[in-house]
């Protein structure tokens, strides 16, 4: 078990919503970046100062095999960039296109297409998924004449299931429609090769699989003219025209960057290429595996998904609500999970009619010791349910 500051030791199974403990050579970047004053356009600087914005851009670019680093743009997080790229492509489009997305989505998704449903903005489809993905063939069923947008996340944070953004991109490259994918929950944890895969645009967020702060994330792009920026202000650049940059990166960002979090991006990115994402990915699937064997010993636990791609477990216990278990587990057995609809409310319509789930989530300092306690603890909980509820 973990400790901080001497007090009792805890296991953190929250990864999918921010990785915990950070990397040491992401700590020491942090701590460097705010050691100096930030050197950027129109500042004095000297011969040793990091460009943090340039340096991140290139470690994002390599890392997701994308090119140029100057379409890398970086927002506040996978959020903030998704909001961006939905509201500034369909403002750039014009009219009101039909959009698609799946019943898979996070809320970073779906709130901002159905605000310009209400809006009258726009026409949307949701495709189901089903055995916890979203068949090609079944969202491609769904594009009509007028569709222009579809909008779909790499990786379930509930259900961690990989979809095939592969075969999706390449039709509807074909077809030339703008693709978005929501790749929260999959950088940092399986490769990711944009030169091989027809994406418009990908989103990714800091905090989780890449190890760095909170408050930092972006997205690449291929064509930056189909998307209309929704922010505006200083750039450093051009600093004469009252018209915001419109080349590159200039045009979707403005004011000083969270340089902090920039170089903390570069050094979760390093610290991956030092441990090999191969190996990340294979631990976290050995470690979801065992994981998923040891709740397997009781008949009243159900796993939402027994062979998920991603090193996440979800689960509910028969007789009790998810908030209770996490309290439970939280007060009795120190353990820091999550519960709830996990900001994904048509997954849970679909899995367990919108009660909601535990779920916990790895990391590569996640240890196969902690696995093991968890797991005890959770059918522990278990037993005590099934025992209250065959109790007459």
């Amino acid at each position: 078990m973990r400790s901080i500051d001497g007090q009792q030791g805890f296991i953190y199974l929250n990864n999918a919503a921010s990785s915990w403990p950070k990397p040491q050579e992401v700590l020491d970047a942090v701590a460097e970046s705010l050691r100096s004053p930030y050197a950027g356009e129109g500042r004095t600087s000297f011969g040793e100062a990091v460009n943090y914005p340039d340096s991140a851009r290139e470690a994002l670019g390599w890392f997701l095999h994308f090119d140029p680093p100057e379409h890398v743009v970086f927002t506040q997080n996978a959020t903030d960039s998704l909001n961006l790229l939905i509201h500034g492509y369909v403002r750039a489009e014009g009219g009101r296109p039909h959009v698609i997305t799946t019943a898979l989505e996070h809320n970073s998704v779906l709130r901002p297409l159905h605000t310009l449903v209400r809006e009258g903005a726009i026409d949307l489809t949701v495709v189901p998924f089903r055995d916890h993905r979203v068949d090609p063939a079944e969202l491609k069923n769904a594009i009509r004449p007028e569709t222009r947008l579809v909008v779909m996340t790499h990786g379930s944070n509930v259900l961690g299931s990989v979809q095939d953004i592969g075969a999706i991109g390449r039709y509807l490259e074909e077809n030339d429609i703008f693709f978005v994918v929501d790749g929260a929950q999959t950088a940092g944890h399986i490769p990711v090769d944009l030169s091989r895969t027809p994406v418009d645009a990908f989103v990714f967020t800091g905090h989780k699989g890449l190890f760095g702060l909170p408050g930092i994330g972006g997205f690449t792009i291929r064509s930056p003219d189909r998307v209309v920026p929704v922010r505006q202000g200083g750039t450093g650049t051009e600093s004469r025209s009252l018209v915001h940059p419109e080349g590159m990166p200039e045009r979707f960002e403005a004011g000083t960057p969270n340089y902090p979090g920039m170089a903390s991006l570069i050094a979760g990115v390093r610290f991956l290429e030092s441990v090999g994402l191969e190996k990340v990915e294979r631990k976290g699937k050995e470690l979801t595996g065992h994981l998923i064997r040891s709740l397997q010993r009781e008949p009243n636990i159900t796993i939402c998904n027994e062979t998920p791609d991603l090193p996440l477990v979800s689960f509910n216990i028969e007789g009790l609500d998810c908030d209770t278990v996490g309290y439970i587990l939280g007060r009795g057995y120190r353990l820091i999970v999550r519960t709830g609809l996990h900001c994904a409310p048509l997954v849970h319509q679909a899995i367990d009619g919108g009660r909601g789930c535990v779920r916990l989530s790895l990391s590569w300092f996640t240890t196969r010791e902690e696995c093991e306690t968890a797991a005890d603890a959770i059918c522990e909980v278990a037993r005590g349910a099934d025992s209250q509820v065959s109790t007459p």
